[in-house]
């Protein structure tokens, strides 16, 4: 699985779930934190739509970690102040890199995360469709 999608279910499901992993990781290798959960500002691009031109919307405040398994680096990067969700990913980023063993049986666990957020983005989804208003029909 590709290092933005993993990323991405991690920070938009459930964070026992980032928690759960990052532990089986812990608990087995020696993880050296090499620079400890830290907020930080980035500045957002955007593209403008009519001239398609890039401008910089503004700051975002971010917490990054990074930490190495056996000689192995892994970052962690999530926006707000989550100091232990950016620890947990910089784990869970190391250990995918290194191709620890562990990582193997987590695809499975990560696509059922995966169509749980699926669906609850559906379910929004619809809620908004509701309010919807329909200009067709305004001029009956």
């Amino acid at each position: 699985m590709l290092r933005k999608r993993r990323t991405t279910i991690l920070v938009k499901g459930d964070q026992k779930l980032a928690k759960s992993l990052a532990e089986q990781i812990i608990k087995n290798y020696n993880v050296k934190v090499m620079q400890k959960p830290e907020n930080g500002l980035v500045m957002v691009k955007m593209r403008e739509s009519s001239a398609r031109k890039l401008f910089y919307l503004g700051e975002l405040l971010v917490t990054e970690c990074k930490v190495q398994i056996n000689e192995v680096l892994g970052v962690g990067l999530v926006s707000g102040d989550r100091q232990e969700l950016a620890y947990y990913l910089a784990v869970i980023d190391a250990a995918c890199n290194a191709a620890l063993p562990e990582t193997k049986s987590w695809e499975s666990v990560l696509m059922v995360e995966e169509e749980k957020i699926a669906a609850h983005e559906a379910k929004e989804h619809l809620k908004l469709l509701r309010t919807k208003v329909n200009f067709e029909t305004m001029d009956v």
